[in-house]
């Protein structure tokens, strides 16, 4: 028996495809429609704003800079102070920065016997599901006299870019112009256009446009006076919303002001406290819910020009894999976060994901419109559909979800899928590449035929009676797990990762298919000798580049305790999951992982929940 030596695990696999983490420490937000990435922690300026598009297949961003991830050049928008005439930096006399359910940036400075509050959010929930955003501002005054305030926001439109997985900027000249009610408008020369900006104030305000075209960056503002009287507090607001089109845009503005941003706002922390979850310990709480939201919101979204939703790995710009995304990343990390949150969402998006990429389960990488990117056969691909839907009827108890047509089809197509690459003479699986697209060391994975026989169970539950009378027995497939891939490897035999069933044999653990994740698919019991054996051998060394997931996997292992502890302490990528952290947890590349983040999040329930983990 040939057996290849395990090797240390090599960071730079992917590395050309490894992102470095932003210099800024971002705070971000956003909404199923837009996202807000680039926040700046220093004077609560905006510097990016971006959208899907579904003619495009790609992430439309609009920004004051070409260089907006790495914070230089100007702002797209930045709030402005003046007292008495006289500009005064908000964060001069320091500036506290928290995120009110979890989600909404929210910041506190002091200018004089003036605080200033500012909330930066994305409209959620019940009439409140808009493609716009909202910045308001409260200032407090502390002194003994009335204060003369203007209070604006000064932007600047110095670049558009498209983004699949690289930026690709536009080439038609930025145009800054002036629209009814106030309203600035940002959009390209270009006809047709694939995103406008509109941003108005909630009151009667100055607005200042560089107006025409131009490939220069083009500078606007909106200026409001108002007067904090002694002792008393002002408020205001302005509204940024998108559109496919100027009019659509300036539209949403229209609608914003209309429902008004304090009923914006009651509605959004209201659906937001709704989707929290819970384990009893605070500090895991809060990674969890962070984690959570970030998935909800940056690995789905919806096309600014059809309104549907769409799974994507990352809505981040510094995010190698953006706007792709994987079957398996999709419907196994991503799928039961949301799930946790909003079931009435998790089965519009297996409805969805059935319906864009089930016509090819497990081909490859997608594009979020199901376009194949990447053709490459991975196994796990298919069997995912199945224990998507599985989990999704066991959940919520809804198995009519089996009797929508593109989900039975994608059921039976799956299956089809599968019994194409079963050996002629074992009851195992085939694959050409793994759960996270590396070359497969041999042709049958561990990981993969684990999911394979989960997902038989499944097709013997949903298919019709005939075609299930067909199904391969997953008893034959977990026996033939158990006597093909345990190696005698010294003392004691533990599990091989993947074989070619004749004599080659792998032992290295892959961190996209690891073999912990065995006991969530029924492939093994986690007190059985032989997984824990070789559990117990999957410890990585924390280094400068430890692969995150890894460390995810971990946690149903027998060391989760101490993994749960290492989690909670981490500072991941502002709390949210990154692909590659160092020995502390600290994000190093491949930041704002959306998809992983919904994996770390659930994972973190279920350790509390189902194996009683407590940090």
């Amino acid at each position: 028996m040939a057996i290849l030596p395990t090797p240390r695990r090599d960071p730079s696999v992917r590395q050309e495809l490894m992102r470095p983490i932003p210099s800024i420490p971002w705070q971000l937000t956003g909404n199923h429609w837009l996202s807000l990435p680039c926040i700046n922690p220093m004077d609560g300026a905006i510097h990016a704003v971006g959208v899907l598009h579904r003619g495009a297949r790609a992430a439309i961003e609009v920004a004051g800079s070409a260089n907006f991830v790495s914070g230089e050049g100007q702002p797209l928008l930045r709030p402005v102070v003046r007292v008495h005439g006289e500009v005064r930096a908000l964060a001069a006399e320091g500036i506290a920065w928290e995120r009110a359910v979890g989600w909404l940036p929210t910041f506190t400075c002091t200018i004089g016997t003036l605080v200033v509050r500012g909330t930066i959010f994305a409209p959620y929930g019940r009439d409140a599901d808009i493609s716009g955003a909202v910045y308001t501002l409260a200032i407090e005054n502390r002194g003994a006299s009335d204060v003369s305030l203007e209070v604006a926001v000064e932007g600047t439109l110095g670049h558009r870019q498209q983004r699949v997985r690289t930026p690709r900027p536009f080439d038609d000249e930025h145009v800054v112009s002036l629209g009814e009610d106030e309203v600035v408008l940002l959009e390209g020369a270009a006809i047709p256009g694939l995103v406008a900006v509109a941003i108005g104030s909630d009151g009667p305000a100055t607005v200042e446009v560089e107006q025409g075209a131009s490939h220069a960056p083009r500078a606007f503002a909106i200026r409001r006076v108002l007067s904090a009287p002694a002792g008393g507090s002002v408020q205001t607001a302005f509204y940024l919303a998108v559109g496919p089109e100027r009019d659509g845009a300036q539209a949403t503005v229209s609608v914003l002001r209309r429902r008004g941003w304090r009923a914006l706002l009651s509605a959004t922390r209201e659906a937001l406290t709704a989707l929290e979850q819970t384990t009893g310990n605070e500090g895991i709480d809060r990674l969890l819910n962070r984690n959570l939201l970030f998935a909800y919101f940056y690995a789905v979204g919806r096309g600014l020009d059809d309104a549907h939703y769409y799974l994507l790995r990352s809505r981040a710009p510094w995010h190698s894999m953006g706007c792709t995304v994987r079957d398996w990343e999709a419907l196994m990390w991503t799928l039961p976060a949301i799930q946790l949150a909003d079931a009435g969402l998790a089965r519009e998006l297996l409805v969805r994901a059935c319906e864009l990429h089930g016509y090819a389960p497990g081909q490859g990488v997608h594009y979020f419109d199901g376009t194949l990117f990447q053709p490459g056969f991975c196994v796990e691909g298919p069997a995912a559909f199945a224990i998507a839907t599985d989990r999704y009827i066991r959940d919520t108890g809804d198995d009519q979800i089996v009797e929508d047509p593109v989900v039975a089809d994608t059921l039976y197509l799956s299956h089809d899928d599968l019994v194409a690459r079963r050996d002629e003479r074992i009851p195992l699986y085939s694959t050409e590449v793994t759960a996270g697209g590396a070359p497969a060391a041999f042709p049958f994975t561990l990981h993969g035929n684990a999911a394979v026989a989960l997902a038989l169970d499944v097709f013997r539950r949903t298919l019709d009676e005939e075609a299930a009378a067909a199904v391969e027995d997953p008893a034959a497939v977990r026996a033939a797990i158990r006597r093909h891939f345990a190696v005698d490897r010294g003392e004691k035999a533990r599990l091989a990762t993947a074989v070619d069933l004749a004599g080659g044999t792998a032992l290295a653990d892959d961190p996209s298919g690891s073999l912990l994740w065995l006991p969530m698919y029924d492939a093994m019991d986690r007190e059985d000798s032989l997984f824990r054996r070789t559990a117990r051998a999957v410890r990585p060394e924390l280094t400068d580049s430890t692969v995150l997931l890894l460390q995810v996997a971990r946690l149903l292992g027998p060391e989760g305790q101490e993994v749960l502890g290492w989690l909670r302490r981490a500072p991941l990528d502002g709390g949210i999951a990154s692909e590659l952290v160092d020995a502390e947890g600290r994000a190093v590349s491949n930041g704002g992982d959306a998809a992983l983040a919904g994996l770390l999040a659930h994972s973190l329930w279920f350790a509390g929940h189902a194996l009683g983990l407590r940090d």
